[in-house]
């Protein structure tokens, strides 16, 4: 139990139905669907959406998703991958020719074409049980009517604004400036997109007038998008990947999302005992971070679009964490993974749902950088993704950009299973950080006996590309200690991720707990 004497929050225990996302409105759009007699895919839908204009920064209509679902009166996880591909005149080549050594992140060669509406659609159809006219009615309506902006929301907002280009600076800033706390933002062209898509499905979208603005929009950005790439868009049901951890099971996203580095990254700590370590001390911070180094080395040599990828039994070993945890030294840190693990590989919002007939929905969605490429269409305001900026230039890689690929991806949703049975959907934002982000969850439940919501409010820390970066939450005394056994140390300059996850346990009762770095909460009935 936390100390109610320090600032915190409680976590959420409901009967009936729960969601937990980053914004309350989003939450409460969810539990109304649920009130409704919708389920758990209605409801995450109608958040999801919700969210593109409570935190435009973070997702939108224009972005990409991922989802795990867990059937009602079934244990079994079924995924669905709505991540759009590359446009077929795409080519690592060319850029090469031009010089570049990596994609352009906020320029069109970085926009991939969406591909959550078509998910949306899909998992309507397959799976909702509500019109997806009702289901999309609350996002009309506060497209239409605005959205007060929330705390974290303007701080992200003017963080990133000076990456908005041309019509996305007309759309998304209020009189060329960052909306303040409280300003209310407005999305009506988005409205109207909405209200095409809940009469005529994913092809008021993807085809017509909404499709044109955006291919028009980005081709006079110098792209090569066509209405054919637009069409041609689907999203694919797919099977999870897992991995075993200390009893329990983590079931992830398949590539091209990173789900596979965050098992991996489990299975390397597995060969520590972690228990009697302090929870939010040098330590457990150093072999954390150390595991996080190699799997994510893993994750760059190997994670590509599926078809691509021709390794993933490799990282998924147990032999690989094996050999790659003996490669950790416990008091100092490895200067770069890659030379080191060289010989063993021979060989950004999240929402998560769970409705009274225990159907759960694990989603997550996204533009990847903050407003993504900064590029928006014209007449709508649909902001583009720049996920093509996860492709690699180098020749011959799986993850080489080309036409009609996907992307590697940085957004996983995740569910826990114990004894075959599914006990929590939940998920980690964050980009990069978020296969960090789920080890250090389940770790602090598994080892250190936490519940989910003081798994979520405890301090982080991440080995990232620039150095080893840490929350204010950690004692100087530690910070002393990891750069002592030679880790370099960044102050993070923001919160590292935001979390949210539902536990379904024996009691008939769920536990919502949501990340107190967002402006969201977890609410149920």
């Amino acid at each position: 139990m936390r100390d109610f004497q320090l600032p915190g929050r409680s976590a959420v225990f409901a009967v009936n139905g729960l969601c937990a996302t980053s914004h309350p409105l989003a939450a409460k759009a969810a539990i109304d669907m649920l009130q409704a007699g919708g389920n758990a895919v209605d409801a995450a839908i109608a958040g999801a959406v919700l969210l593109g204009f409570c935190e435009p920064q973070m997702t939108g209509l224009g972005g990409d998703c991922f989802a795990l679902l867990k059937p009602a009166g079934e244990e079994r996880i079924i995924a669905l991958n709505g991540s759009g591909r590359a446009p077929q005149g795409l080519s690592a080549a060319d850029m090469r020719a031009k010089g570049l050594s990596t994609v352009p992140p906020y320029g069109p060669e970085a926009v991939t074409v969406p591909g959550a509406v078509d998910a949306f659609c899909r998992l309507s159809a397959d799976w909702g049980t509500l019109p997806l006219a009702q289901v999309l009615a609350p996002a009309i309506r506060y497209a239409e009517d605005g959205v007060p902006v929330a705390p974290r929301t303007a701080r992200d907002w003017a963080e990133a604004a000076h990456h908005l280009q041309g019509d996305a600076r007309r759309h998304y800033l209020l009189q060329g400036a960052a909306p303040r706390i409280g300003q209310v933002f407005r999305a009506p062209g988005q409205a109207d997109v909405l209200r095409r898509i809940a009469a005529e499905g994913r092809s008021g979208f993807y085809e017509g007038e909404v499709a044109e603005d955006m291919v028009a929009s980005l081709r006079a950005a110098g792209g090569c998008h066509t209405l054919a790439d637009f069409a041609a868009t689907a999203c694919t049901w797919e099977d999870p990947i897992s991995g075993r951890y200390r009893g329990v099971e983590l079931v992830e996203h398949p590539p091209n999302g990173q789900g596979a580095t965050a098992i991996l990254m489990l299975g390397i700590l597995s060969h520590f005992d972690l228990s009697p370590l302090d929870p939010f001390g040098a330590e457990r911070a150093h072999l954390e971070a150390e595991a996080a180094k190699l799997a994510y080395d893993a994750r760059n040599r190997f994670i590509a679009d599926s078809r691509h990828v021709t390794r993933l039994d490799h990282m998924l070993s147990p032999e690989t964490a094996r050999r790659l945890a003996a490669l950790i030294d416990p008091r100092r840190a490895m200067p770069a993974a890659a030379p080191l693990a060289g010989a063993v590989h021979r060989e950004t919002v999240y929402l998560a749902v769970v409705d009274r007939n225990r159907m759960a929905v694990s989603l997550i969605y996204s533009v990847f950088h903050s407003f993504g490429s900064g590029l928006a269409s014209a007449r709508y305001g649909i902001n583009f993704q720049n996920r093509g900026a996860g492709f690699v230039l180098t020749q011959g890689h799986p993850n080489e950009a080309g036409g009609g690929k996907r992307p590697m991806h940085t957004i996983i949703p995740a569910m826990l299973k114990k004894d075959g049975r599914v006990m929590m959907p939940f998920g980690v934002m964050g980009g990069a950080y978020q296969p960090n982000g789920h080890a250090r969850f389940v770790t602090n439940m598994i080892d250190f006996g936490m519940d989910p919501q003081s798994a979520i409010d405890g301090p982080r820390c991440f080995s990232g590309e620039d150095g080893f970066e840490i929350e204010t939450g950690y004692r100087p005394e530690v910070r002393a200690a990891l750069a002592g056994m030679g880790h370099t140390m960044i102050d993070a300059d923001g919160p590292l991720g935001g979390a949210q996850a539902i536990l379904m346990d024996d009691s008939g009762v769920l536990q919502g707990a949501s990340d107190p770095r967002k402006d969201g909460c977890a609410l149920g009935y």
